[in-house]
């Protein structure tokens, strides 16, 4: 068996349970949930399943070394001092990225800097010569993590941010992040043994991460790379082998519902769909939410109407109000998730909600709200049975105490909020938020940095695009191995008689587009969002 080592998960804020509840799921050890992170241990086999099957972390890092640094001459010594011929030689292009909590060191890219000298300076006594520092494409990412005077230094083992997925094609103003899309499905509960609908759509995120989740499709089938691919100790023949076992997937007999009453976001979401192999369980509809009427079977809503905040329509309180008294004559009998930013928003809707769970939408504090929708007064439903809260549900709220605090919920539209309100809350919520990432990462151990993203070159040696086209793994790009496209010389597929995994067709299936015929310090940088 392979040693096992320590990872980190990140992902936002409000997500670190249900991240955790995917990591145990997967199989990893040693899981403690932190602030937007997640740590667990596993081995190498375990690193490239996160990478591929997580749906709620935006990247997985990979610890190197743990030090203690009072100024920044300690950083360079401790990073010159670490054997970097393990990770890197003279060809190979690398970055480093930071986050700084400390009133040691003021300036993170100033602690970028001594590691990247560090890094340089070795070589230069080692060998010689420098390596490349290439900020766009690098060959490798580096994460330097600082609070207080503990430090981290991390291997970035995603590339790119898992939440960019691969299949989406086509987008419209303001798309929800997919890690996000992803977490509101699964802090939904649904089981997959009903409909879905959402009557925001948009470009479709929620829909597609829902049917990719209710087939078992993990998300990494559709990634171009990820960034372990460029290390040293790759192991190909493992990547494949996790990338084409399609055993965990199973078919889904409901519908998923997606409405909006822009024509080009039912495009965009229809392009998408498609590009993700799920359309033929997508239903989707140029339609006002003021004529949603009732699903002719039990369903359940998730949606992300507007907020006022990047898409502001003409009338945003109507839209609401138009929501809830179609949620109360159109959709009873069964539960509506609704995530928004603003108090007033969910209180134009005039309903009561069984359930609340803090989320931040890229720099908005957001709730996601629970809806039970049922006949006559809630008296006669509870003497009928009915639970508004389940018990997992009253352990959450209990909890979210704990998050919220020093939070504030927005409680102004913008239209409302003058200039010197909005500038005076926004430094004091940084404030606020530097005081309380300070204060959590004194004395504890943790690193990690803002991701950067990066379009390399296709490489040697790859994969096969699984989907029509040419919307696999490398898009357009030159085969990996000499003689086709295929995963054989010689062969343009896996099988003869087509591209896919089965002969005569394209994709996952005959004829379609999928894959054939708190033990850390915070890890608070930017949100990654579209």
């Amino acid at each position: 068996m392979e040693e096992k080592f320590e990872l980190i998960a990140k992902t936002f804020q409000g997500l670190e349970e249900v991240l955790a509840q995917e990591l145990t799921e997967l199989g990893a050890d040693d899981i403690q949930i932190g602030r937007r992170m997640v740590s667990f241990s596993g081995d190498r086999e375990m690193m490239y399943r996160a990478n591929f099957c997580l749906r709620t972390a935006v990247r997985i890092l990979k610890p190197i070394k743990h030090f203690e640094a009072k100024d920044a001459d300690d950083v360079y010594q401790a990073v010159k001092s670490i054997d970097w011929s393990r990770y890197l030689d003279l060809e190979t292009s690398f970055a480093v990225d930071s986050v700084v909590y400390s009133q040691e060191f003021r300036h993170s890219k100033f602690v970028a800097y001594k590691v990247k000298d560090a890094i340089v300076d070795y070589f230069r006594e080692t060998q010689g010569k420098r390596p490349n520092i290439c900020i766009t494409n690098p060959d490798i990412r580096l994460n330097i993590h600082v609070a207080e005077t503990s430090c981290t230094l991390s291997l970035d083992s995603s590339g790119d941010s898992l939440h960019l997925r691969g299949y989406r094609v086509a987008t419209v103003e303001a798309p929800i992040n997919e890690v996000l899309a992803a977490a509101l499905v699964k802090l939904s509960r649904w089981d997959f043994q009903k409909d879905l609908v959402d009557p925001f759509c948009g470009s479709g995120t929620i829909l597609i991460e829902a049917a990719l989740m209710a087939r078992n499709i993990y998300p990494g089938v559709f990634r171009k790379s990820f960034g372990f691919e460029r290390w040293k100790d790759f192991d190909r023949n493992l990547l494949d082998r996790i990338y084409n076992d399609d055993s965990q997937e199973r078919p889904f007999d409901h519908k998923i519902y997606g409405y909006d009453l822009n024509l080009p976001a039912i495009e965009a979401a229809t392009a998408n769909a498609k590009s993700a192999g799920v359309a033929d369980c997508i239903v989707l509809q140029q339609q006002d939410v003021r004529k949603f009427a009732q699903p002719a079977a039990p369903a359940i809503m998730i949606t992300n109407p507007p907020y006022g905040e990047r898409l502001a329509p003409a009338d945003l309180h109507a839209v609401y109000r138009a929501l809830g008294e179609r949620l109360k004559h159109a959709f009873t009998g069964n539960d509506a998730w609704v995530i928004s930013g603003k108090e007033e928003l969910f209180d134009e809707m005039g309903l009561r909600p069984s359930f609340k769970v803090p989320l931040v939408n890229g720099s908005i504090d957001c709730e996601f709200r629970k809806y039970q929708l049922f006949d006559g007064a809630m008296d006669r439903f509870r003497a009928g049975g009915g639970d508004i809260k389940t018990a997992e549900e009253r352990r959450r709220m209990a909890e979210k105490k704990r998050f919220k605090q020093n939070r504030d919920f927005n409680r102004k539209t913008d239209d409302e909020a003058g200039e010197n309100d909005e500038l005076a809350d926004y430094l004091r919520r940084k404030h606020i938020e530097f005081e309380r990432n300070f204060n959590s990462a004194r004395g504890q151990r943790g690193e990690g940095g803002r991701g950067a993203r990066f379009r390399g070159d296709a490489r040697d040696g790859g994969r096969p695009a699984r989907r029509e086209g040419g919307y696999g793994r490398r898009n357009d790009d030159a085969p990996r191995r000499e003689g086709g496209y295929g995963r054989r010389d010689g062969d343009n597929g896996r099988r003869e008689g087509g591209y896919g995994r089965r002969e005569g067709g394209y994709g996952r299936r005959e004829g379609g587009y999928g894959r054939r015929g708190n033990g850390h310090a915070p890890f608070d940088d930017k949100p990654e969002n579209d």
